[in-house]
């Protein structure tokens, strides 16, 4: 990891990379093999690195979030990961795990079947991963930026570009060079290895007159889905077969965000990659028509009728009875600026009781906990050594306060905005245990579609919905047949989503907002499993090359 010069869209940038290139090495592996990674930080940053959806089973040293199981690398360090990938196969990613060095720290973690085995649909003739990614904006640096983010709130500035493969495309300015292109033949078969690395925005994808059949999402196999679009949140994967089946030509692949909170900003905040046929003689590549920014409808139905792939090796039936029930809001809020400090606040109508630019910041919770990341010991090595004070094991099953969730009139009630306090609390669960959540997002400060990512496991989504949850005829709804597994789920905008899962993973494990702004705000909690009842069946002890606090 190192820090390099560059220029995207008119501006120069000096950002941390892996060897040199964004996105970095795609790392390619087969289920069952054991990866080894040295990561050597010439940068002047603290970090580490996450392996996005890799379960780390009996190995969650390896799971990389600083502070919960391991301080970072410190520059002029290195550090080497060593973990096993079983049970699955598929595309996942790596990603920097500290403050927002993730935007340009980042690639592919490709998973194929055990040697001997094949894919569960036909070999296709070639394999292409699509990065789709958003660097922040080239007027700051990086962590500069994210202490003065944390000191005055506000909202990060939008980024100069969305990219393909660290590509913005010819439809952004001093560009037209700067565009991936995809070469085909004519009637073969690619599959797309789909990741959205961006830092908030979950994304709309597209190719001019081709289809598509996802056949995984976050490398668990799915029933074959045809769509003419794919719509990924921040931190999700989707494997995507598409023929190139129409004339020769040249034929854009595009991208652009899915948002409800500002779409009239993004007007013209489209990343684009050109897909040309071999023999192909116009050079004006189609392009494809997006869904609208704000198109709730699309997105809510390509998410909801995923289903899994149940004759496939590595699907489990969905655990038909539940030992721990659990209810999280997720939320924004508010919190005080520090003495001698003059706030930004993004909102453009505020409570007139209160001068908000100067007393409040944004702030961001789950249960009314705002999470507190440590600093001196990671949460992991407090669990395995007794160390007390770094975190308590209090996590509220329940909210506090029950409200209407979802209702616009209570966006900004103060007696709600002001609720969180920050702390570092984790749930405990027994090993083996079966864990249902239902996740509700809130309309305080804004109505939003958080992705929510889980370290260490992949979940059964039961079901989906707008509105508050209700808890007596929702659960009618349950698919507890074929539900769609992920690592991240896209809980829809001012609605919920019901997840269970088998806690049989013991280690500490992070869950989160994948917005890298609300992760800083406080929106994340910890799942703390216990070790089962048998070596074989517990956390090992610690690398003795840990980094240290």
């Amino acid at each position: 990891v190192s820090n390099r010069a560059f220029r995207k869209v008119c501006g120069e940038q000096v950002k941390p990379v892996v060897n040199g290139s964004i996105p970095g090495p795609t790392i390619k592996a087969c289920e069952g093999d054991t990866i080894v990674i040295h990561v050597i930080n010439n940068s002047p940053y603290k970090i580490t690195i996450h392996w996005h959806g890799v379960f780390q089973l009996f190995s969650g040293w390896a799971d990389g979030p600083a502070y919960v199981t391991q301080c970072p690398i410190i520059p002029g360090t290195s550090y080497t990961y060593k973990f096993n990938v079983t049970k699955q196969e598929g595309t996942l990613w790596w990603h920097a795990h500290f403050s927002m060095l993730r935007e340009t720290v980042y690639g592919a973690l490709i998973i194929h079947p055990r040697r001997g085995h094949s894919y569960p649909f036909s070999k296709p003739y070639k394999e292409v991963p699509i990065l789709l990614g958003a660097p922040l904006n080239s007027r700051r640096s990086e962590l500069p930026y994210t202490d003065e983010f944390m000191t005055y709130g506000g909202e990060p500035m939008p980024s100069d570009a969305f990219t393909i493969n660290g590509r913005p495309g010819d439809l952004y300015p001093c560009s037209s060079n700067k565009t991936f292109k995809l070469k085909v033949v004519q009637g073969k078969t690619y599959l797309l290895r789909m990741i959205n690395a961006a830092m908030s925005d979950h994304l709309f994808f597209k190719i001019a007159q081709h289809s598509f059949s996802v056949v995984a999402i976050d490398a668990r196999y799915t029933e074959p889905y045809h769509t003419d679009v794919i719509v990924i949140a921040p931190g999700q994967s989707a494997d995507v077969l598409f023929t190139a089946n129409q004339p020769l030509g040249n034929y854009y692949m595009a991208a652009h965000p899915y948002t409800t909170t500002a779409p009239m900003e993004l007007a013209g905040a489209t990343t684009t990659a050109i897909v040309q046929y071999s023999g192909a003689t116009s050079s004006k590549p189609l392009m494809p028509i997006l869904p609208w920014y704000n198109d709730t409808m699309i997105a809510h139905k390509f998410f909801s009728n995923l289903t899994s792939l149940t004759t496939n090796s590595h699907w489990r039936p969905v655990p038909q009875s539940v030992d721990e029930h659990m209810f999280i809001t997720i939320n924004m809020g508010l919190e005080p600026c520090g003495p001698n400090i003059t706030c930004k606040m993004p909102m453009d109508s505020q409570p007139n009781d209160m001068d908000m630019d100067s007393q409040y910041k944004d702030s961001a919770n789950m249960n009314n906990v705002s999470f507190q990341f440590p600093s001196k010991l990671s949460m992991l090595e407090a669990f395995h050594h007794g160390v007390q004070g770094i975190y308590t094991e209090d996590f509220p099953n329940f909210p506090p306060l029950e409200f209407d969730y979802t209702n616009p009139n209570m966006t900004m009630s103060m007696e709600l905005l002001m609720i969180a306090k920050k702390e570092t609390r984790v749930k405990r669960l027994k090993y083996n245990s079966v864990v249902e959540v239902v996740l509700q997002n809130t309309a305080l400060m804004a109505t939003e579609n958080h992705p929510m990512h889980i370290h260490g496991f992949d979940f059964y989504v039961l079901a989906q919905g707008f509105g508050n949850y209700d808890p007596i005829n929702d659960p009618k709804k349950f698919n507890l047949v074929n539900p769609q597994e992920r690592n991240t789920i896209a809980v829809p905008i001012a609605g919920w989503a019901v997840i269970r899962f088998r806690a049989n993973n013991p280690g500490m494990w992070l869950v989160h907002c994948h917005r890298e702004p609300d992760v800083l705000r406080g929106q994340s909690m910890a799942f703390l499993i216990e070790n089962g009842p048998t070596p074989s069946e517990s956390l090992p002890l610690p690398p003795l090359d840990l980094p240290q606090c």
